[in-house]
């Protein structure tokens, strides 16, 4: 039987660098990968995710933004182990309507049955966070600059994973300095 992988771009598209994870899907969405890949634009669709999580994927990659306090446009790899999912509790707050957080989905997930077998997080450093009140959607300039270092991050990552098991980590992958 052949691994399943679920890579689900996280992020509202209208909360300026928030959207990196639905960039990153989307590009990957023009690729071919086997049939086994799985690229969904979650957006901000707590719920979508919880139930793609319950299919029991051999890997989950989640592509998000991640404050970490380097240099905006840096990006991360992360592995959530089994045991940093929390459980869920009666003051949890899972569905909110302008975000997604990932963690308290793993942990809906959690609660509704899924096992996780390996999680990782690729995530970018922001700069912009916020609603632009002109109305322009999209991406800071260095964020956009490392949508496509991602992309090629999380094809090499498939392609280690399903040609074998073993996947390279590094926990600082790529770092954009402006011009």
């Amino acid at each position: 039987m052949r691994s399943s992988v679920l890579i689900a771009g996280i992020g509202n598209i209208f909360q300026g660098d928030d959207a990196f994870g639905v960039a990153v899907a989307h590009k990957l969405g023009t690729l071919e990968f086997p049939t086994e890949v799985k690229v969904m634009d979650v957006g901000i669709r707590s719920i979508d995710l919880a139930f793609a999580l319950l299919d029991q994927h051999d890997l989950t990659i989640l592509v998000d933004v991640t404050s970490r306090g380097c240099a905006p446009g840096t990006l991360y790899t992360i592995e959530i182990q089994p045991d940093d999912i929390p459980e869920l509790d009666e003051d949890s707050v899972i569905v909110n309507s302008h975000s997604l957080n990932p963690v308290r989905v793993l942990a809906l997930a959690k609660s509704m049955g899924a096992s996780f077998k390996r999680v990782l997080l690729v995530g970018c450093e922001p700069l912009v966070l916020t609603h632009d009140e002109s109305g322009h959607i999209g991406l800071s300039e260095v964020v956009q600059a490392a949508v496509d270092s991602a992309v090629q991050i999380i094809r090499r990552m498939v392609q280690e994973f399903t040609h074998g098991g073993a996947i390279t980590i590094e926990e600082e992958v790529y770092s954009h300095e402006p011009g």
